[in-house]
């Protein structure tokens, strides 16, 4: 396995960041703005800056095809930036919430976007093409509390989200004149907006992180705050999933995740990696961390490192008496909590590269 390309922007925390279609232009979620970066050889050099929102951006999406630029804020817009000769012209969206939006997703269509809020709605937001303005259609219900993430199914129709209320539920977010009617799927046949085609709660109540439908969509990943991965395989409309597995880890909690292949799910969060879990209906189970162990052994993980260090710590107390060790330094490539992760690079369906960004100020570009 190649060694993972590290780009280190600045000491500041990431909320979120995306890559253009191209794979040039990487942009980043920054305080009150929007960074844009441009790919300068082997590394990324700052090359514009979208300033729109006046609170902390939580969230950013670029459109592939289109290569619009959508931004949520937790100062309660949303807005797109379309491209233009001159550079990003922003709209705003009419989300018509009263709390932060937290999370923003482009449909595989690129005719809608949902926006995760604070005010216990999804606003799906699509082009009204006669106010020639963006608009918004809310699900409401039963979300009780904030939204964490959104994922959406392959067919542009089905919505998954996580929420703090402990719940990983998947919704229609059929709009008339903009969707086509969808073929007939394990998790409905007929879906008008807001229908709820599946509702999971998360073993100790935790709260949902992230979601993610499988490629084919017939299958939905969670992650909690109890340091659990959820799968689900839906069996039919309006019946019980045919399988949920939960793998349990003695891990520290995943902030996101990502499918690749039906038969591998790659998850990072507070223990500042990636981990891959392998599976299907019959059982899941952790497959390993995606980083070579360095010399020197990674902390909390085999009993012979910790016994090692211990025996280490015990000889420089009796050689210098103090322990000189450099504790601030992580064994991780990423110094600090991974916040999301993207696929960068795909073939035979199959993800072959991946993009991780944390509260540590770096975008790491890794070979599954």
């Amino acid at each position: 396995m190649a060694a993972p390309e590290v780009h280190h922007l600045f000491h500041h925390p990431i909320a979120d960041h995306s890559f253009s279609a191209d794979r040039q232009t990487l942009a980043i979620a920054r305080d009150t703005q929007v960074e844009l970066y441009g790919r300068v050889g082997n590394a990324f050099k700052l090359k514009d800056e979208l300033k729109g929102h006046d609170k902390l951006v939580t969230s950013v999406d670029i459109a592939p095809n289109t290569g619009r630029i959508v931004t949520c804020s937790q100062d309660r817009n949303a807005l797109v930036w379309e491209p233009s000769p001159t550079g990003y012209k922003p709209t705003l969206v009419l989300l018509r919430i009263s709390r932060a939006a937290t999370f923003v997703r482009w449909s595989p269509s690129e005719a809608k976007f949902a926006v995760g809020s604070g005010d216990r709605v999804i606003a799906i937001c699509y082009f009204e093409e006669e106010n020639d303005w963006w608009v918004s259609k809310h699900l409401k219900k039963p979300i009780r509390s904030t939204i964490t993430s959104v994922a959406w199914h392959p067919n542009s129709v089905l919505l998954a989200a996580g929420s703090t209320d402990a719940h990983a539920r998947v919704f229609s977010s059929f709009i008339k004149g903009t969707d086509q009617r969808p073929e007939p799927s394990p998790w409905g046949e007929r879906l008008p907006f807001n229908t709820v085609c599946g509702e999971f709660l998360n073993n100790s109540a935790g709260w949902v992180h992230a979601v993610a439908f499988s490629p084919s969509g017939d299958a939905l990943a969670f992650a909690a705050h109890d340091s659990s991965i959820t799968v689900v395989y839906p069996s039919a409309p309006e019946q019980p999933p045919k399988a949920v597995i939960s793998i349990n880890t003695q891990l520290l909690p995943f902030m996101s995740l990502f499918w690749n292949g039906e038969a591998e799910i790659i998850a990072a969060g507070y223990d500042c990696e990636a981990f891959r879990f392998q599976g299907g209906e019959q059982g899941w189970q952790l497959a390993g961390t995606l980083e070579k162990a360095k010399a020197g052994g990674r902390p909390g993980l085999g009993g012979e490192d910790r016994e090692e260090s211990a025996l280490n710590m015990f000889k420089q107390m009796d050689l210098k008496g103090k322990v000189s060790k450099d504790d601030t330094q992580l064994k991780t490539v990423h110094q600090n909590t991974v916040t999301m992760l993207r696929p960068f690079e795909e073939s035979g369906g199959r993800v072959t590269k991946f993009s991780s960004s944390g509260v540590d100020g770096r975008v790491v570009i890794w070979h599954t």
